[in-house]
């Protein structure tokens, strides 16, 4: 598929006329959903609106049935999700994924391999290049656990530590991939008040003090209406509104989605 010609230079996400269909199910119809760069941006919606599924087709575990997604720049509508990830979007998942078995260090440094690169001969040799590699994974992994609050717990076994804590390791974990877009789905899942507050605080520094630019679906309104910049809203697995956080508070047809009404 052809570049589309006049994307915005500022949008580095956009997802265009996107479908899929799983069987004969259309999970999502003709969703259009673009992220600007430096920005907050949320998909919210019902349960069963889409929202997961159309994080899948953005970082490339869903093909879509029909529809564009340009990335950082590129058409990456059917590339894997390998290649997006290496282009500099990275997730997170709605279901807890840490290496319960490997310490909290050990943890991030398996996304910092994304960015420091050494060959397998090296790796087999024990070459200069492999130890200056490794330093560098452990330098870039502290630094992203003293970034989300875990300094203190380098060395703890990751399935020891509570669930809020593996919910910022998984943070750190993709911090430590040094993203240009990163895509959080659910990070607030499971999360009591206390914890959703440092969270909320935690993506907006993600934001301001590293630069990058950040996607995020998520149930918690308040987490949503106190960190985006613009919201998307999808019902049955199409968008009803985008918007600012006040403009959607107001719009009628997200309030009749929600609470289950006819929209006058």
């Amino acid at each position: 598929m052809p570049e589309r010609s006049g994307v915005d230079k500022d949008v580095i996400l956009s997802c265009q006329a996107v479908h899929v269909r799983f069987g004969g199910v259309m999970a999502l119809t003709d969703v259009d959903f673009d992220v600007r760069e430096g920005t907050i941006t949320a998909l919210i919606g019902p349960n069963g609106a889409g929202k997961t599924t159309l994080l899948n087709v953005v970082s490339g575990m869903v093909t879509s049935t029909e529809g564009a997604v340009h990335l950082l720049g590129q058409d990456m509508t059917r590339s894997p999700a390998w290649k997006r990830a290496q282009a500099g979007a990275v997730r997170t998942f709605q279901n807890l994924e840490v290496f319960t078995t490997m310490n909290v260090l050990e943890n991030v440094m398996t996304g910092v391999h994304r960015v420091v690169r050494y060959g397998a001969l090296s790796a087999l040799f024990k070459t200069p290049a492999f130890f200056q590699g490794e330093r560098r994974c452990r330098e870039l992994a502290e630094e992203k656990l003293a970034f989300v609050g875990l300094k203190g717990d380098w060395n703890l076994p990751a399935g020891e530590l509570p669930y809020g804590r593996q919910r910022l390791l998984e943070l750190a974990r993709a911090l430590a991939a040094q993203p240009r877009i990163l895509l959080l789905d659910e990070p607030a899942a499971g999360l009591n008040t206390a914890e959703t507050r440092t969270l909320a605080g935690l993506i907006r520094r993600v934001r301001d003090e590293l630069g990058i630019t950040v996607a995020i679906v998520e149930h918690d309104m308040d987490l949503i209406m106190g960190v985006s910049d613009a919201i998307t809203v999808l019902h049955f697995g199409k968008v009803i509104a985008s918007g600012t956080p006040a403009e959607i508070q107001k719009n009628p047809e997200v309030v009749a989605a929600y609470l289950g009404e006819e929209a006058e």
